[in-house]
Formats: structure tokens, C-alpha cells, sequence
């Protein structure tokens, strides 16, 4: 990880935590407090990440791997409106099948043999 964006992800952190709106200038002046040099395009990209999206959701997010790919609404058919088409299809849920205890029986021999 590059010392800019550790250094930015801290200095949001740290804003985060004192509610303090997150901003390019306010993440700018508190690695220079640190006495850290960064290029100048870190500070912007996290304040315009974070535009978007809460410290919070992406802490609780970090784990969770990649998700599906986005639904393209404008994409809809042209029959019917796409949160119609949407009610109408219902979410068709997978079942993860559980994998069986083997026995000794399946292997060809026991312990007690």
C-alpha cells in the first residue's frame, strides 16, 4: 500500500471519528501535520470517494469480497417499466447444499476392524 493512501485512509479515520466533514483540504492538513510528503491526487480521491460512500459502509464492507455485478436499470425491456419487471420476476433463492458425513462404511474399512 502506498504511504499516500495509508496516509489519507488514516487522516479520514481520524475525521471520522471527530465528525468532521471529510474534505481534500481537511485530510491535506492532517498528513502535513504528520510531517508526511504525499502526491497531491490522494487527499481528492478520497474526499470524492467518500462523497459517495460512508467510512462506515466501507469498514463493513471490507470483508465481504466482491459483490455482483450492478443492475443496469436503463436497460429495462421496453414492454413495461423496469420496478414493474422487477415485482414481477421474484428473487429466485439458491440452496447450498450441505455436504454429507462420511462414514467409515463409505471408505471400505472401519477403525474396529
Amino acid at each position: 500500500m502506498a504511504t499516500g493512501e495509508l496516509a489519507c485512509t488514516y487522516a479520514a479515520l481520524i475525521l471520522q471519528d471527530d465528525g468532521i466533514t471529510i474534505t481534500s483540504e481537511k485530510i491535506s492538513t492532517i498528513v502535513k501535520a504528520a510531517n508526511l510528503k504525499i502526491d497531491s491526487y490522494w487527499p481528492a480521491l478520497f474526499s470524492k470517494l467518500l462523497e459517495r460512500r460512508s467510512v462506515e459502509d466501507l469498514i463493513l464492507s471490507a470483508g465481504s469480497g466482491g459483490g455482483a455485478a450492478p443492475v443496469n436499470v436503463s436497460a429495462a425491456p421496453a414492454g413495461g417499466s423496469s420496478a414493474a419487471s422487477a415485482a414481477a420476476a421474484p428473487a429466485v433463492e439458491e440452496k447450498k447444499e450441505e455436504p454429507k458425513e462420511e462414514s467409515d462404511d463409505d471408505m471400505g474399512f472401519s477403525l474396529f476392524d
